[in-house]
């Protein structure tokens, strides 16, 4: 099928030939850049669903079919092949490593894991109940501070790649720490990435920490599995950033902001508190679903449907297979995995849910998996974090290194009052019918 090499656009008794471009695997995408300068006229798009605001070469998504490729390698053969810190250097540096460049990746990682002794006064100033992902902005922003000489164009770019990765991490395990009131663990040089994390997140002077090479294995996969989905919002929130060329630091708090929202990362944890609520309602699976098909937002089933897949999420079936592994080696008895499953298979027969093609997403079961780790619910977006670090250190990079890219300024569409007479103050009268005044406070 030849190319369309563009597309037509009639407004009124005008019309307007627009660009198309055509990406890699076959997407189809028409260029409206000059249409305002064109027309006076700009697109609508509510969310930006239908909106490409760039090219990229990191991550391809196809939601109707459920295909998910970084770098063009299937998630699958990633996961089921690859360490995490082999797929972080695939994300950052656009190939996967060879066995010599791993290792000096893997060194930068340990060398580089601590963080400057003047930042451990910062958790202190946090409160105790601090939730860790304001802990986890907050430290992140300040590394631009102890670490300001980073360029994408240094030829040791993994270095500053490898700094970040590492740090977010040792942060990560501080905070945890910070919010048990427990000691802080130092990260360790004989240890890989994974086992380091989960060292400095359960070990403790008077209790060191087993390793456990099957949690170990696990948890390369989970942050896999969370390395990268394209433009989403806290992607979409670390390249706007990017866009103004602030520095790598400010787009990363940026994107961790983003990730905390409940609609985005926080979704595995609300998938927890919707499974612990079941439980606590006598374990009624049934009656959760009839409230979610009554459409009460506060009652929809969380960790089904996808704003991209219209299939099952690959990255869901990963998790559930992971999930059936692990329970089954360790003889783990959760009855909140048990509730996931049978809300799975009777939402995957019902037509309201078939028919809207609301399938488990990469939410539904990773919460489940990291509460068999021993990781605690407020933890979980942290973790998201851990792993989608790789795939925003590659976003900004993309955004930076883009001679032709322009900084980030949607339009919109206009809905205010028209122009208005102005009123001097003695003039005007309360502008909404029956508004009463607050009372006026005193400066304490």
């Amino acid at each position: 099928m030849a190319r369309i090499k563009k597309a037509n656009l009639k407004l009124g008794n005008k019309s307007f030939d627009l660009p198309v471009i055509t990406g890699s695997e076959g997407e189809v995408g028409v260029d409206i850049t000059s249409l305002r300068k064109t027309s006076g006229a700009v697109t609508f798009d509510n969310g930006f669903a239908n909106t490409a605001s760039c090219k990229s070469a990191i991550t391809f998504v196809d939601g109707e079919n459920g295909i998910l490729r970084h770098r063009g390698y299937d998630i699958v053969d990633l996961v089921e092949n690859c360490s995490f810190v082999e797929v972080a250097y695939l994300l950052v540096h656009g190939a996967l490593p060879t066995a010599a460049e791993l290792k000096r990746f893997s060194r930068y990682l340990n060398q580089h894991s601590m963080i400057h002794e003047n930042m451990h006064h910062f958790f202190s100033g946090f409160p105790a109940d601090s939730h860790p992902m304001a802990i986890l902005a907050s430290m992140v922003t300040s590394l631009s501070s102890f670490y300001p000489l980073l360029s994408h164009r240094d030829p040791t770019f993994d270095i500053t790649s490898a700094r970040l990765i590492s740090k977010v991490r040792t942060i990560a395990a501080f905070s945890y720490k910070k919010s048990q009131g427990a000691p802080l663990v130092y990260p360790r040089y004989d240890l890989s990435y994974c086992a380091n994390f989960l060292n400095m997140m359960f070990s403790s002077p008077v209790d060191p920490y087993e390793i456990d090479v099957e949690l170990v294995r696990i948890l390369n996969k989970l942050l896999i599995l969370h390395v990268d989905h394209e433009q989403n919002c806290s992607t979409t929130a670390v390249r706007l950033i990017a866009s103004a060329r602030a520095n790598l630091y400010a787009a990363i708090s940026a994107g961790i902001c983003a990730l905390w929202g409940p609609l985005h990362g926080g979704a595995n944890q609300a998938v927890i508190d919707m499974l612990n609520r079941i439980k606590n309602d006598n374990r009624n699976v049934k009656k959760a679903i009839e409230r979610a098909k009554a459409g009460k937002h506060e009652d929809r089933l969380m960790g089904f449907g996808h704003a991209v897949y219209k299939n099952y999420d690959p990255r869901a079936r990963l998790c559930k297979k992971m999930c059936d592994d692990l329970f089954s080696k360790r003889d783990i008895n959760d009855p909140l995995l048990d509730i996931a499953r049978e809300l799975e298979e009777i939402a995957l027969k019902d037509d309201y849910f078939v028919s809207r093609r609301l399938y488990p997403n990469v939410d539904f079961y990773t919460g489940i998996l990291y509460r068999a780790m021993g990781i605690p619910t407020n933890m979980l977006t942290v973790m998201f974090a851990l792993g989608r670090l790789p795939g925003w250190i590659a976003q900004w990079k993309e955004t930076v290194e883009n001679r032709k890219a322009r900084i980030y300024r949607p339009r919109q569409i206009y809905t205010g009052p028209e122009k208005r007479r102005f009123v001097p103050i003695d003039q005007r009268k309360p502008g909404i019918k029956g508004r009463v005044l607050p009372p006026v406070v005193k400066n304490l």
